[in-house]
């Protein structure tokens, strides 16, 4: 069977849980969380009947705020933002990803899937490394135990296993028309005079680039574009062009393009394409079951833990290889 990696965290395109905040309240999908503490102190949510435990809350935040934290080689903690926005989207990150960990887990339970002896030991192998690459420092921030860690990466591995499950059957075949890419360079203007302008200067013989720097109304003049790239109007126009064709004036709903192919057929782009493709298909045959089974989970949020659960920014706390670690031992679970 052919195993395909999941990249580092799940990806949100692919299994957003959905979750929403607003005020003190949030969702999974359209089902309320009730933000409430009748759990205990050592406990961040539960769903379905599952706790989270803000042991394993700190070693996803932890890792986020450094891999996120030092984005493009940029200490971005070292950055004045004037607000705690990046506070707030590390944490949303953290919450996100451990209610999907959550609801996947529950989901694969359902459908009795389980971690077989083989791969439970490699999530062990996986925490010992992890849990000997932390500090002394670390290790009393995270507060947890090498077999913790190791319970950590069975429900990340588990949550892995069911994707897998859920879009084994997902045909990998895309030919290359359907994933062709182009390059184009394109003039967008909304006001019916000015497009009967460049309509007339091209006509005339005009430069392109020359006359998409004057009336060009969108953010770029020469991109590459795949299907659904376009309005559809423009699309049909354009996929059938050759290279160094000008189209002529092409209207849609808002406005009017004019296209220029540059080239009609990016080979490296278009086989890149094709696993943007076969994501895309995975993300829909897996939305399919996740979505439906997430609707009928309860959940609870334990309100003042979350508050309380920041990152820890005084230099001690350097740890960021929770998830690199992981796909060294059970990339092929």
């Amino acid at each position: 069977m052919k195993k395909r990696k999941m990249r580092r965290g799940f990806p949100v395109a692919f299994l957003l849980v959905g979750m929403l905040f607003a005020g003190t309240g949030c969702q999974i999908g359209n089902t309320d969380i009730v933000v409430s503490n009748p759990l205990n102190n050592r406990q961040l949510f539960q769903i379905g009947g599952n706790a989270c435990g803000l042991k394993e809350a700190k070693v996803y935040l932890a890792n986020y705020q450094n891999i996120y934290g030092t984005a493009y080689t940029i200490d971005l903690w070292q950055h004045d933002f004037g607000d705690d926005s990046l506070t707030e989207y590390i944490k949303s990150v953290t919450l996100e990803e451990l209610t999907r960990v959550y609801c996947m887990d529950l989901l694969a339970q359902s459908q009795e899937i389980a971690l077989t002896e083989e791969e439970q030991a490699q999530a062990q192998d996986a925490a010992a490394e992890y849990y000997a690459s932390l500090t002394e420092a670390e290790q009393i921030y995270l507060g947890v135990s090498e077999a913790e860690i190791g319970e950590f990466y069975g429900h990340y591995a588990l949550a892995r296993k069911l994707y897998n499950s859920l879009t084994d059957g997902v045909n990998e075949e895309v030919s290359d028309d359907e994933a062709r890419v182009m390059e184009i360079m394109q003039i967008y203007v909304t006001d019916r005079d000015k497009a009967g302008e460049v309509q007339s200067k091209l006509a005339n013989g005009d430069d392109f680039a020359a006359v998409a720097n004057n009336y060009n109304e969108l953010s770029a003049i020469q991109v590459t574009v795949a299907r659904d790239d376009l309005p559809e109007e423009v699309e049909e126009i354009a996929f059938q062009m050759d290279d160094d064709e000008i189209s002529g004036m092409i209207a849609v709903e808002n406005g009017y393009y004019f296209i220029k192919c540059l080239n009609k057929y990016n080979e490296e782009l278009t086989e890149a394409n094709k696993s943007n493709i076969v994501e895309k298909r995975e993300k829909e045959a897996f939305d399919d079951v996740y979505n439906a089974f997430v609707e009928t989970l309860d959940a609870r949020l334990n309100e003042e833990a979350w508050a309380e659960l920041v990152p820890q920014l005084d230099g001690s706390v350097q740890t960021d290889s929770f998830f690199a670690v992981f796909e060294k031992y059970c990339s092929e679970i």
